[in-house]
Parts: C-alpha cells; sequence; structure tokens
C-alpha cells in the first residue's frame, strides 16, 4: 500500500493511494504513525473518511516529526570508491537534525555558508513500532515502509568540519516523499532501481543490491545504540553520482530541480532556492 500524509480542503490526512485516486483513512490530527499495523490499515480502508483525486491533494513529508533521521555512510561499494574511502566493515552511522525534513515540492534552500551543496539519493526506512536490541531475523517487524529520501550536504562544511551534523542538517537539507511504501509489498528493499536526477539530467543511478549493509543489519545495528520509535527515519546509503564525484565537482545551484526515484516507491522532486 502507497501510504500518504496530505492536505485537502484544509485536514492534513493519512491516504491510501491507488493510482489517480486518495482514499482518505483518518485525520492526522487523529492517528500516530505507529497506530498504523496491517490490521488498522486494512479495517481503514474498508471504511474511509472518503477519496480525493491525487491532483487535488498536496503531498507531504510522509512522516512529520521523527525523534531521530538516522543516515548510514559509505554503504554503497561504488560510492565508497568514488569518495576514495575503504568499504566499512560495520555500518557507519551519523545523523541529521529532524528539523531538516521537508515534503514532495518544497524547496531545498541553499545557505549562505556553504558554495558546495550536493545531492545524494536514498532508500529511507520508516520504524513503524519501538525497537531495541532487535535481531536481524526479526528486524523487518519494526519497518512501517519505506520512502525516498535526498541527503543534501554541504561538502565543504563536512570537510572543514571534520564531522557530518552541521553539513547535513540544514533546514531543507532532508525531502523525503512522495509517500510510504508498506513493507509488505517491498519486503527487504534489496534489488530495487534507485536513482537522481537534476534538471532531468540522470546522474545517480544503481540498484539497491549494491548496499553494503542491508535493511535488517542496519536495524539491529542502530537498536543496539538508540530505541528505535515509530516515525523514524533510517536513510540506507546512497550510490555513486554525487556531485563530489565529478571531475570537477558539481554542486547545486538555485532553480534547479531535484528528482529522487526509487524503484516500486516512487519520484520525489524539489525545486533548488535560495533564502
Amino acid at each position: 500500500m502507497k501510504l500518504a500524509r496530505c492536505a485537502h480542503e484544509g485536514v492534513v490526512w493519512w491516504g491510501a493511494v491507488d493510482g489517480e485516486v486518495v482514499t482518505l483513512l483518518a485525520p492526522d490530527s487523529q492517528i500516530s504513525i505507529g497506530s498504523w499495523t496491517a490490521p488498522s490499515l486494512k479495517a481503514a480502508v474498508l471504511h474511509p473518511a472518503g477519496t480525493a483525486l491525487l491532483e487535488d491533494v498536496a503531498l507531504l513529508a510522509p512522516v512529520s516529526a521523527p525523534s531521530k533521521i538516522i543516515c548510514v555512510g559509505l554503504n554503497y561499494r561504488d560510492h565508497a570508491i568514488e569518495s576514495g574511502m575503504s568499504i566499512p566493515e560495520i555500518p557507519m552511522i551519523f545523523a541529521k537534525f529532524p528539523s531538516s525534513l521537508v515534503g514532495p515540492g518544497a524547496a531545498i534552500v541553499l545557505p549562505e555558508d556553504s558554495n558546495e551543496i550536493d545531492w545524494e539519493v536514498e532508500l529511507a526506512v520508516v520504524i513503524g513500532s519501538p525497537a531495541r536490541h532487535v535481531s536481524e531475523s526479526d528486524a523487518l517487524d519494526f519497518v512501517l515502509g519505506y520512502t525516498v529520501a535526498v541527503d543534501v550536504s554541504a561538502r565543504d562544511l563536512q570537510i572543514s568540519d571534520g564531522q557530518f551534523v552541521r553539513a547535513k542538517s540544514y533546514d531543507t537539507f532532508c525531502p523525503v516523499g512522495p509517500w510510504l511504501v508498506t513493507a509488505d509489498e517491498l519486503g527487504d528493499a534489496r534489488g530495487l532501481g534507485i536513482g537522481l536526477t537534476v534538471n532531468q539530467e540522470t546522474l545517480q543511478d544503481s540498484r539497491t543490491s549494491e548496499l553494503v549493509f542491508g535493511v535488517k543489519e542496519i536495524i539491529a545495528f542502530c537498536s543496539r545504540v538508540a530505541t528505535l520509535n515509530p516515525g523514524d527515519l533510517i536513510l540506507t546509503g546512497t550510490p555513486n553520482g554525487t556531485g563530489f564525484g565529478f571531475k570537477p565537482p558539481r554542486y547545486l545551484n538555485p532553480g534547479d530541480e531535484v528528482t529522487a526515484w526509487v524503484e516500486g516507491i516512487g519520484e520525489l522532486t524539489n525545486p533548488v532556492a535560495v533564502r
């Protein structure tokens, strides 16, 4: 199921997207993301609040207030190679501030502090129930679904700071959407096409089979560090084709349009602007 958060006639809804129709399941104000389970989704679809055309709703980020956004660095073999780095032996995790989150169509705003704003398409995992010290064999039980994310990165600040938080956490630096696809449809999300275009030019094009650590391994690892809460996002890494890997490097400019996609989920498009 494609599960979306969307605005329609002044109300923010959870909706099930099927083609060009959105079945309105429940107002966002009345239900939390942790309430969505397979039985509750089936019940909501059987007793909807109404329907709307997809063109008549405004899609929002499929999660609104994650307690944390965890990212995994160098998790595609080809990206590690383009970065001139060794393939990690354990997941290399870092964080983005939740305030960096925006939804489909929202502008990626270039900050004054950096001239090297880069793109990274990522498969994002949406946690559906609290997870702490879970095993790899049980890890998918804690996944509500998957969505598309862009890990926007200020490369010059990433290098000068010597760590990632500021470079990754400016407001608007985590576009997510257009909806989430429930885990029953995608399983462990291995073997999916993943890519990104800037101004319709394909710059990243790979498959999630290139992941060094898969979804199960990442969830088990992260859950040993901190409790994963419903609505938390895990960005699983990016393939090669990021801007700093080009010679000379290429970065985002005002007026650009970024479209990220993952097979089986959909496309996420965001314009680029200045403050």
